[in-house]
């Protein structure tokens, strides 16, 4: 994910509601006013001074309390919200600087985006809501159905082309949803809380969709959720959101051992640190480790603690970590591993 090259950047991005908003920013010339200044100016402050880059093929999740500024951030992304200053550049084009013509058409062909509420037509059927956003390109009837049916089959809808919206599960109509919005294979794709509203069960359930989507699509993704169990399960990256700024970025083992401040310490504190820690920060280096033990099996450095701690539970010895060759790297104790259980 190193890698990869910056499909999104913010830079210096801020959202001011109320009278004067736009000629409040410059009277600070390069510095950042107070909370103080800008309440006593009347005015709200729903995104403040956001600097973040998206990697291409990343799951960038940003995540925060309600009121936090996360769906007014992505709404800034792609211009449905017009930030009061700052820069986005998408592939190295500043969006600021394109006209409301050339957004709509961005919007259409290389932007995807996903909300809470799955917004159907509900005159139309799972074929027709899915080619929708292909009938608005102008597609011809023919192709739009083609490729319609190749995405409905892709998020395991098939044989339910014909269905109305009133005849699906919640989960079936987020599905459709997922697949109107991928229908125009876009560059980057947006996704706003958009498992809050079903069921534990077929959340998690669509969580492994979403998952298995991503393996074969490899999208660009800036996806919200207030739940941390949800996007320590997802994401590459998160980022932290706090009356409109953001705290910290990271992967989500950075941000539950290293918390830059106060308030994402206590954001993470009750997270099992078995689900986010990865083998490889437990590990002891083979330089480090004791020659002679019993090798009861291997494990990759990247998986979590909590899906391999029960291949110690009834057997003595230790468990080989290896790289991304298969080469050994390290290895693993059943200390190790109980030490971080009863942590959590």
């Amino acid at each position: 994910m190193a890698q990869s090259r910056i499909k999104l950047v913010c830079k210096s991005l801020w959202k001011l509601y109320g009278e004067g908003a736009g000629s409040f920013l410059p009277q600070f010339k390069n510095q950042e006013p107070s909370t103080d200044a800008i309440a006593s100016s009347g005015l709200i402050a729903a995104v403040r001074d956001v600097n973040l880059e998206v990697r291409e093929g990343e799951i960038f999740v940003i995540m925060g309390l309600s009121g936090s500024g996360k769906s007014t951030l992505v709404r800034c992304m792609s211009r449905l919200i017009e930030p009061t200053a700052g820069e986005i550049l998408f592939d190295g084009r500043n969006l600021l600087e394109a006209s409301s013509s050339e957004m709509i058409a961005i919007r259409r062909h290389q932007m995807g985006m996903v909300f809470q509420h799955f917004a159907l037509l509900p005159h139309l059927t799972v074929l027709g809501n899915v080619a929708f956003p292909l009938e608005v390109q102008g597609i011809d009837r023919g192709e739009r159905e083609t490729r319609a049916r190749e995405v409905i089959e892709l998020v395991g809808l098939f044989g339910r082309e014909e269905y109305y919206p009133r005849e699906l599960s919640g989960g079936q109509q987020q599905r459709v949803g997922i697949a109107r919005s991928l229908a125009t294979e876009p560059d980057l794709w947006f996704l706003d809380e958009p498992f809050s509203a079903l069921d534990p069960l077929i959340r998690r359930e669509m969580q492994d969709e979403f998952l298995r989507l991503q393996q074969l699509l490899k999208k660009t993704i800036v996806f919200i959720t207030h739940d941390f169990d949800e996007a320590i399960r997802l994401a590459d990256r998160i980022a932290i959101m706090k009356d409109g700024a953001i705290d910290q970025i990271g992967a989500p083992e950075d941000l539950v051992v290293r918390p830059a401040t106060p308030y994402v310490a206590e954001f993470t504190r009750d997270v099992l640190k078995a689900k986010v820690l990865s083998v490889s920060s437990i590990m002891t280096p083979f330089e480090d480790a004791p020659s002679g033990e019993s090798r009861v099996g291997e494990v990759h450095r990247d998986q979590k603690i909590a899906d391999i701690a029960g291949m110690l539970r009834d057997r003595d010895g230790v468990l080989v970590v290896t790289d991304d060759a298969g080469q050994p790297i390290g290895q693993l104790h059943r200390d190790d591993i109980i030490d971080v259980l009863m942590e959590g």
